[in-house]
């Protein structure tokens, strides 16, 4: 295992078992010979224990991880220690991988030592139900992409070019600056999905940390997904509760990286829903205000757990191994925008 380049890792708790078994199966029918990558499958305290259900013996470098800290972060944290690969590669147990994904990305990495982190850039939807019409505008909430030509950028701003966490890769050096990143917050308990919680934010971290060793982050449309949304998903009651608990994680997450703090809920802001509703509609009010209230416990979780922005970080024995060409750095730049609401309180450099 001493020469794994890649390790595939698969964070899932309580999977659906025809969804699990589809992403499995679009591993093991990879162009990139099995010999040439490991796969970890993190159980993530599943009520039964995944390694007692299924068989992994087609795969000659797999193992079953059990981690019984509940949440998406606490897995993928377990995920990049057990690890041997210098670049990983994040995979939910909703992801169809096209067949040269780990092969694309193999390619990409080598071509583009200047990101730290790239995703994919085309993941389409099967939905379990038709979409109902009045859901279609919040669909990017579902973290869909459709990016007809490479994407990257320096600028963690910039969320078209942010990857996900379906088929996210990432350089070891980033990962290990996530996981730094994630230390130094302690708020892991709003990081990522937890058990009914729909928190979010932790991918977005990956790209912050890459910004912070030097390098960028991308999106490539050869990186191909299909996400498995059941009907449950398709649902009023569903996104709302997407909505706040997005709200939620991503108001704390800003603060505690750009210190912009989230805004709480006075009257003036009520009779803005109010009157949204008017217009809108009472679905689209009803959403305003799961924004509202997921900022507003935001704000009131930064003042009882008495949240700082984070000071200047310094990430050890990290530094990116291979250094950004001078004609690719350029490119980069030329495609970075300013940051008016970028994190000056981290910093993840070695010197």
């Amino acid at each position: 295992m001493t020469n794994t380049r890649t390790s595939v890792i698969l964070c899932t708790h309580n999977p659906r078992p025809t969804y699990l078994e589809r992403t499995l199966h679009s591993l093991r029918m990879q162009t990139h010979p099995l010999t040439q990558w490991e796969f970890l499958l993190i159980d993530n305290r599943s009520d039964t224990p995944l390694a007692d259900i299924w068989d992994l013996s087609w795969h000659p470098r797999a193992r079953h991880i059990r981690e019984d800290e509940l949440g998406l972060t606490p897995a993928r944290l377990r995920g990049i220690k057990e690890a041997e690969g210098s670049l990983l590669i994040f995979v939910d147990d909703d992801n169809v991988l096209a067949p040269d994904y780990l092969a694309h990305a193999e390619i990409i990495s080598q071509q583009y030592p200047n990101l730290g982190v790239f995703g994919a850039g085309r993941i389409e939807p099967e939905y379990g139900q038709p979409l109902p019409p009045e859901l279609t505008p919040l669909v990017h909430l579902l973290a869909l992409k459709n990016a007809p030509t490479p994407l990257w950028s320096n600028n963690p701003a910039d969320w078209r070019t942010l990857p996900v966490g379906a088929g996210l890769c990432a350089h070891r050096s980033v990962a290990e600056g996530f996981r730094r990143i994630v230390e130094a917050f302690d708020v892991n308990s709003i990081l990522g999905r937890r058990g009914v919680h729909l928190f979010s934010g932790e991918d977005d971290i990956f790209s912050w940390a890459a910004t912070k060793l030097g390098l960028g982050f991308g999106i490539f449309p050869e990186l191909r997904i299909t996400h498995l949304i059941p009907a449950s998903r398709l649902t009023h009651r569903y996104f709302l509760r997407l909505i706040h608990d997005h709200a939620y994680s991503h108001g704390v997450l800003r603060y505690l990286l750009s210190g912009l703090p989230p805004k709480r809920i006075e009257i003036s802001r009520r009779i803005r829903v109010l009157l949204h509703g008017i217009r809108r509609g009472i679905f689209s009010m009803k959403c305003q205000w799961a924004e509202s209230r997921g900022e507003d416990l935001a704000a009131r979780f930064i003042t009882a757990h008495e949240l700082r922005p984070l000071p200047a970080l310094t990430l050890h024995d990290c530094r990116p191994r291979t250094a950004v060409p001078v004609q690719q750095r350029h490119e980069l730049e030329a495609r970075s925008t300013s940051v008016a609401a970028g994190p000056p309180s981290v910093d993840l450099s070695t010197d």
